[in-house]
């Protein structure tokens, strides 16, 4: 599959035009594609030397995959200054933005406070379980390092739009990526007094949840490619596209809105500009196309790797399975908290940039 959309990638590079030639291979042509696909998944079961293949394969998947979370990683920091930039602009025209940001802000606050506390509780135990102690006290030290960060007068001079809401919304997402985190480590079995196993730093709750195994599995699996796709779709959006290669509307054009990202006319300045002078137009690719179809191919390439190094945990294909990735395992472990550890560095580097870089305009 991965191929498959690769090779698509190639194709539909660089296609300006939705009548062009090209574009009716990414449009139409659903029967041969499908076709393509079956063929190319039957084929490799036919690869000679397999092993050479996978061990090498797996490096590209793992690029692949690192390159796939640091594309969400990027727009979801993204998001959230454009999120505070968008309800900020309302203020000028309307007090009761300054509400809807404090109340926002202090929710996404008391859920990542409240997760971190919960963790605490349900992760930890008074004997042992200091690697769980570490991470969490880590984590929350970053979530409390990044808010800092946001409001010293060093940063609000160079970015006036830098503000709590950014750093609440990276703090809440630290926090589930630190629960999924703990969630996926594989369970720690010690000996008690009586000289029995038991099971630490893990929630003693709805034990009886986890006996139907193929119910779990079947659960989390389609939880898993459900979040994926939408990640991807997200991702593919011509507002993505533009914020991934650094285009971004004018300030002056900014329009708050409570679903701000749902904008029925996207985020192309000149259609906000005739917004302004005259009525609106529908963007319907008669003159170009609405999104690139080779960068559209190129996130589900990178997310057919992605998926692959999961489903085959990681590093450790040989002892995959699908059981695997909901009863634990340390590769998947670290890498959710090498994912949230690249998300404050990013958020991190958004805020200081200007101050590293004074000569240099950012756009955030």
């Amino acid at each position: 599959m991965a191929c498959f959309f690769f090779i698509f990638c190639l194709l539909t590079y660089n296609i300006n035009n939705s009548k062009s030639c090209r574009a009716y291979i990414h449009n139409g042509f659903w029967f041969f594609k499908l076709l393509l696909l079956g063929a190319m998944c039957s084929g490799a079961f036919f690869i000679p030397d397999q092993e050479t293949f996978l061990n090498a394969w797996r490096y590209v998947g793992a690029t692949g995959a690192f390159l796939f979370i640091g594309i969400q990683l990027f727009l979801l920091v993204d998001f959230a200054h454009k999120w505070n930039k968008n309800w900020t602009a309302g203020t000028a025209h309307n007090k009761l933005w300054y509400a809807s940001l404090a109340l926002v802000t202090l929710i996404m606050y008391s859920i990542a406070a409240g997760g971190l506390i919960l963790m605490a509780v349900f992760y930890t135990q008074k004997d042992g379980c200091m690697e769980n102690k570490i991470l969490l006290g880590v984590n929350g030290g970053l979530c409390l390092l990044i808010s800092l960060v946001a409001i010293s007068p060093c940063v609000q001079n160079r970015q006036p739009h830098s503000g709590l809401l950014q750093s609440g919304l990276i703090s809440c997402y630290v926090t589930y990526l630190t629960f999924s985190a703990l969630s996926s480590k594989p369970e720690e079995v010690v000996l008690d007094e009586h000289g029995k196993n038991i099971t630490i730093c893990v929630p003693n709750l709805g034990q009886d949840l986890y006996r139907d195994e193929n119910l779990v599995t079947g659960l989390g699996t389609t939880l898993l490619f459900a979040c994926i796709l939408y990640s991807c779709l997200t991702s593919t959006t011509r507002s993505s596209s533009d914020a991934l290669q650094g285009r971004y509307a004018d300030p002056e054009l900014e329009v708050a809105r409570c679903c701000f990202c749902f904008s029925p006319y996207g985020e192309d300045t000149e259609e906000q500009q005739n917004l302004k002078e005259g009525p609106g137009v529908i963007y319907d690719e008669k003159r170009s196309t609405v999104y690139s179809y080779s960068y559209f191919h190129g996130v589900f390439f990178l997310a057919s790797l992605y998926v692959m190094m999961t489903v085959t945990n990681w590093f450790n294909y040989e002892s995959a399975n699908i059981e695997t990735f909901f009863s634990g395992s340390w590769s998947i472990f670290w890498v959710k908290m090498a994912s949230c550890w690249m998300c404050v560095l990013l958020y991190l580097w958004t805020l200081v940039a200007p101050l590293c870089c004074p000569t240099r305009q950012f756009y955030v």
